[in-house]
């Protein structure tokens, strides 16, 4: 499916094949239906073998520049699930783009967010312009990415983008540039358009009661919340279920419905999923760190304030397009939106997602968590759906 202007066109093409190397090149030729392309995106499932479909993908691409990532689900206009591959392309003389990619992330986060910010160079300055940032999912630190991007592009060029996943296996993610298979890498696309690019960013939780302070922790763990064991006060606060108490797969079920928030002075909300409870230490495992002295609220939600949120983070991301149609969405979703809302409700919120496209073609996938930078200096999110528009 594609959608065009005089200028510009996006288009996303998709593939169900069980064979790899067919899969890769299937969607992306399915992709390339306009003149002058300048980006493939490439959204692989974890279920195949990244390298095959990096080779299939390049071969249709025919030395298109072309970054991708490794998936815990696939989105397109047309579907929303797993064992596939989606391709975006996207060309014409009002794009221009950039790619980099660092092979290796863990220990040195930030900087190598600022080596791949440095593409965004290439473009020129007057154009509306974006860093799309596709990161291993399981190398945590991912704020720190978005700082050293931060570092070399300033406020002026916002962040987007999503970390790659592998179907809930938490093993190992991949990350393609080019010809290039990374594992536990960082690749990105600095986008130029002579239109507006939109970013919308909603995740559906509700505030419970009054704010605590992270009082004491390190890293992604959490100590203490108001000088009290952050366990026992998580637990309590939300009526956690006997089981919690004790079993780790119990903690996590209740856990993935009940995330912290915390809202940074830019006033950006941002949600840290809960991914663990050390019950010897008494002490709460997130997915990312958190502040020193962050004020968090407990929340709660449910399918139907996750498709609220959907729909609001689609027309925030097409509002900000100054009334012109979209060309094309791209959709970041966490993948634990996606469990809370089942194979129904999937479908339900692929059928919000279009009715903001207006018709103009969707693509994305489901993420170990989710970039949106567009104030301040932070923007990594957890359990929140991450919209880019391009017109």
């Amino acid at each position: 499916m594609s959608c065009a202007s005089d200028q510009r066109w996006f288009a996303v093409g998709t593939s169900t094949s069980t064979d790899p190397v067919a899969a890769g090149g299937e969607a992306v030729t399915a992709a390339l239906t306009g003149p002058d392309p300048k980006l493939i995106v490439v959204f692989c499932s974890g279920t195949l073998d990244p390298a095959l479909v990096a080779r299939g993908a390049n071969a249709a691409a025919g030395g298109v520049p072309l970054i991708g990532a490794s998936t815990a689900g696939e989105i397109a206009t047309d579907r929303a699930g797993d064992a596939g591959v989606v391709a975006t392309a996207i060309g014409g003389p009002g794009i221009t783009a950039a790619t980099a990619a660092v092979g290796t992330i863990d220990g040195r986060h930030r900087e190598a967010g600022a080596l791949v910010a440095g593409c965004a160079a290439d473009l020129d300055p007057g154009l509306h312009r974006v860093l799309l940032l596709l990161p291993d999912g399981l190398s945590g630190a991912h704020q720190e990415i978005i700082r050293g991007a931060y570092s070399v592009l300033g406020a002026e060029v916002p962040l987007v983008g999503g970390c790659a996943g592998d179907g809930w296996r938490m093993r190992r993610t991949h990350q393609l540039h080019g010809e290039q298979v990374l594992t536990g890498g960082l690749v990105a696309a600095a986008i130029g358009s002579t239109a507006p690019l939109g970013i919308g960013v909603h995740h559906g939780w509700r505030k419970i009661g009054s704010p605590m302070m992270v009082t004491s922790g390190a890293g992604n763990r959490i100590f203490e919340l108001d000088r009290v064991p952050a366990l026992d006060t998580y637990l309590t606060c939300r009526n956690a279920p006997p089981a919690a108490y004790t079993d780790q797969a119990a903690f996590v079920e209740f856990a993935t419905l009940h995330p912290l928030g915390l809202v940074r002075s830019s006033g950006q909300e941002e949600m840290r999923y809960i991914s663990a409870a050390d019950y010897e230490a008494r002490q709460l495992v997130c997915l990312a760190d958190l502040p020193a002295n962050a004020l968090v609220w407990l929340t709660d939600g449910d399918d139907g304030t996750i498709l609220d949120a959907t729909g609001a983070a689609c027309r925030e991301a097409v509002a900000a397009l100054g009334g012109r149609q979209p060309l094309g969405l791209f959709a970041f979703d966490c993948v634990s939106r996606r469990a809370v809302l089942g194979d129904d409700g999937i479908m339900a919120e692929l059928k919000e997602i279009n009715a903001a496209a207006c018709g103009a073609p969707v693509a994305g996938f489901y993420t170990y968590g989710e970039i949106a930078r567009i104030r301040g200096s932070n923007g990594y999110h957890n359990q929140t759906l991450v919209v880019l528009a391009m017109s």
